[in-house]
Parts: C-alpha cells; structure tokens; sequence
C-alpha cells in the first residue's frame, strides 16, 4: 500500500499524564537521533478520520481497476485479505475463483434453488411478483422486504461487514450496495456505513482507533508485534499499539493482559493486606504517605526507612537496593499444598503492592508536578528569572514520572519471569533503576533548595538506568512458566 507523502508523522513522545515523554514540536526533527538512543522509539502517525477515508478508499479504487469489480465488491474482498490489495491482484491472476470463494462473495458449492419459478418467499411466505425479489451470487432469492427486516435487525446489532444471505448455512456476505438498495431511513443507512468504517478499520493491520473516551483519532503504524508506545495527537493518552491497553513496556501484551486480569480477580485481597499508613518502624508512630517518594522520615523520631519494606534507608543504596526482590521461603515445604498457596499469595502480594505503590506515587507526583508548575509561574511573575532559567525543575518532575512508569511496569515482567540467570540480570537492574528514582524522587520533591546540578546529575543518572534496562530486556519474549501464572 503506498504511503501519502503529505501525511504527518509523529514519534512517540508522549505519555497518558502530560508530555513527559518529550516536548518537541517538530518530531522530525528528532527522528534520527531519537531511533537510536530511545530504546521505546517507535515510528507512526496520527491521522483524522478524513484522512484514513481517502487511504482506504485509494485501496478500494485501486482494487476495483484491476480486478474491474464494484467498489462494494471491493471493500468484501480487501476485508477479508487485510487490505493487501497486491496480494489480492496477485491471486486473482491464478485463481479468480479462489480468491471470491475465500471472501465469501460466492459459495463454495454453487446453489440448488437459484431458479425462482415459485413466487412465494421463504421467509415470510408471502406471493409476491418475481420483480420484488432479490439474492446475492448464491442464488437464494427472498422478497425485497425480507431483505429490509434482515439487514434492519442486522445494523441495529452492530453487523455490517460479515452480514449473511437468509438462507440456512449460506455464507455468502451482502456487499454494500446491495443492504443500501433495501435499507430506506437515512439514520439506518448512516448507522450502517459507520459500522462498516469502524469495522474496516479494525480489519487492517496498520491502522488503530486511539482508545481514548470520546477521542477521533487514529493511529497507522507498520509493526505490531511487542510493546509499542503511541501517543495521541487529540487526547495524549499514551497507550499500547500492539493491544491497545496503556503503554506497558518492558511487559510484553500478553503478559500485562494476564497480570491486568489477575489484578482485577485479587485486588481486593490485596487491598484488604496492604493498608494505607504504616507504623514507623522504629517508634511504631502512625505515618500516612502525602508523597510519590518512598524514602520515609518519620516525623516524631526522624527516622528514615522505605515505605515499601519498612527497611532502614540506609541500606537502600544503589549496591544494596534489595527491596523490588522477592525472595522465596527457603523453609517451604514442596509436598504441602496449603504452605504452596500461602507462598503464591505472598508472591503475588509482594509484587502487586509494589505496582500499586508506584502507581500511587504517580498520582502523588501528579500533584508535586503542578505545584511545581504553579511555584515556577509564581517565580516568574516576581521577577525571578524567566522560565528557561526554571527548565529543569519542570524537566526532573517531568523524567520522574517517565522513570516511575516504566518501573512501575517492571513488576508484572518480574512476577511472571522464570527464575534463572535472565531473572537475577533483570532484577538487579530494577533495583537499581528503583532506587535511583528514590533518590531523585527526594530532590524533585526538594527542588528549590537542591542544587542544580546535583538535580540534573541524578536525572541523567536514573534516565540512563531506565534506558539500559528497557535495550535489555523490551525485546525479550520471556518464557512464563505456567505453573508461575497464578
């Protein structure tokens, strides 16, 4: 299929919360350099609906030339062979006959009953004269106004593209012109050709409605297999091209739909376990988390520890970061099947109360980024500098929510990862892009009395983390075992 060389194009430099993933205007410009330091990059284009029109009807037209076919018969066939209107045009040449059996245009076996000498109408059983009758290629013909009550009922069901002949086991599929030449009410014959739009569009391998609330744009892209970021022009919501869930990368489709589900079923266990506010463990006082950092300093005993594991800060250095690892008990016993479902809870725990920690951290961070936004503004206002000159404490809130989500995503990966080599490789290097993010999730949250170059040493720090782990491993098809996937 060609490509229209006055389409724009984007890069993915987005996220669901803003622009954190970038604020370039012109994404051309970046394209180069981007592809090759951006492990995440991923070509593609925003298009509005006018535009995705004309690409399929260039299809269409191209399709009903060569083949000199109806564009109606067109649209069937392209439907059915995915739009590769080359592939059609090459099989037609070998076997015309194949290709229209295969989309359903004609019937494999050729119809019996194609010879209507009885004027009586199988359906409702009605005499009518021959001229108010109707088929398709397979020869049943029904009255004109059976034809109408089907193709209503069909429409109003959401059915255009696949809608069938009447007749029992046929599968001969209504081409467009025809359902239109039954199909009277305006609103009915608008109904139908939105449900054939949409359902062209999700046929086709390069195309993608963005499935924000509301949202009429939509992306095409040449690659669908593995985790691939796309940001939205209209909404920005950043989401996942390949399955169409939020971006999750390094988890692959498969695993993230698993973990989403299983999420859904156990939450409200975890929930349940995994309050809200946690005793300082040092002096047992009552702490309630107000911020995205999970580096704690109790306020009565000025002790600092994780939020996470309750662990002394201390030894949550960048060499010692052991609190994204679970560790399995050494005591369990293989023959208990009580103490191996106990064990599978705690595993699960474990990593879900991570995953929803962080994603709490994010939305708390949400906050830190306005305040901060508003702070700045305020700043400017006063005469304290221009906005250039306060760039970096909008880019450090900005690159801690890119660093948070991707890490965020790292636990489903983990948790569905058979132990081995790979495992420990991963696991470490989430350790260490986790507490790196702490350390600049403590400076972002303390921007104004931070220096400034103490700041953007830890975000180039943690940005290069998060970029080593995702070359590492967002290609990786981890093999999960399914005894792990409980």
């Amino acid at each position: 299929m060609s490509v229209d060389s006055d389409m724009e194009y984007s890069d993915n430099d987005g996220d669901e919360y803003g622009d954190y993933y970038g604020e370039q205007d012109d994404c051309e410009m970046e394209t180069v350099d981007q592809s090759k330091t951006d492990p995440e990059y991923f070509l593609f284009s925003c298009l509005r609906v006018e535009e995705v029109e004309k690409l399929l009807n260039e299809s269409i037209e191209l399709l009903s030339n060569s083949l000199q076919i109806t564009p109606s018969l067109a649209k069937v066939i392209l439907h059915a062979y995915d739009w590769n209107a080359q592939e059609i045009i090459d099989k037609y040449k070998e076997n015309p006959n194949e290709v229209l059996i295969h989309s359903r245009v004609k019937p494999r076996v050729p119809s019996l009953s194609a010879n209507i000498s009885c004027s009586t109408c199988a359906v409702c059983a009605t005499a009518n004269s021959t001229q108010k009758y109707s088929a398709l290629t397979c020869g049943h013909y029904f009255c004109n106004e059976c034809w109408a009550m089907h193709f209503e009922v069909q429409i109003m069901q959401g059915v255009s593209n696949t809608i069938q002949c009447m007749a029992q086991e046929c599968e001969v599929i209504a081409p467009e012109d025809f359902v239109l030449s039954h199909v009277a009410k305006p609103t009915l014959r608008d109904r139908y050709q939105q449900f054939m739009f949409k359902d062209h569009l999700k046929s086709h391998p390069q195309l993608r409605f963005c499935p924000g609330p509301n949202c009429q744009w939509i992306f095409r892209a040449w690659v669908r297999e593995g985790a691939r970021r796309v940001e939205c022009q209209g909404c920005e919501l950043l989401t996942c091209f390949s399955c169409g869930a939020p971006h999750h990368a390094p988890t692959d489709c498969i695993t993230i739909r698993l973990w989403l589900t299983k999420c859904a079923d156990d939450s409200e266990t975890a929930n349940y376990i995994s309050a809200h506010t946690k005793d300082c463990p040092k002096c047992q006082i009552c702490i309630e988390k107000n911020g995205g950092c999970n580096h704690m300093q109790c306020g009565a005993c000025r002790h600092d520890f994780c939020w996470v594991c309750l662990g002394d800060w201390k030894c949550h250095g960048s060499e010692y970061y052991e609190c994204s690892r679970y560790k399995e008990d050494p005591n369990l016993s293989s023959d208990s099947q009580h103490a191996q479902a106990r064990e599978a809870l705690k595993k699960y725990l474990h990593y879900y109360e991570r995953w929803e920690n962080h994603a709490r951290s994010l939305k708390l961070e949400e906050q830190t980024l306005a305040s901060l936004k508003s702070r700045i503004n305020q700043k400017v206002m006063a005469g304290e500098g221009t906005w250039i000159d306060w760039q970096y404490l909008w880019d450090s809130a900005k690159l801690l929510k890119r660093c948070r989500y991707t890490l965020q995503y790292t636990y489903p990966f983990a948790y569905y990862m058979d132990a081995g080599p790979r495992k420990e490789l991963f696991e470490y290097q989430q350790a260490q892009l986790e507490a790196e993010i702490e350390n600049l999730s403590w400076k972002v949250e303390r921007a104004e009395t931070t220096d400034r170059g103490d700041l953007e040493n830890q975000m180039d720090i943690a940005e290069k983390r998060r970029t080593i782990l995702l070359k590492d491993f967002l290609d990786i098809n981890t093999n999960c075992a399914s005894s792990s996937k409980m």
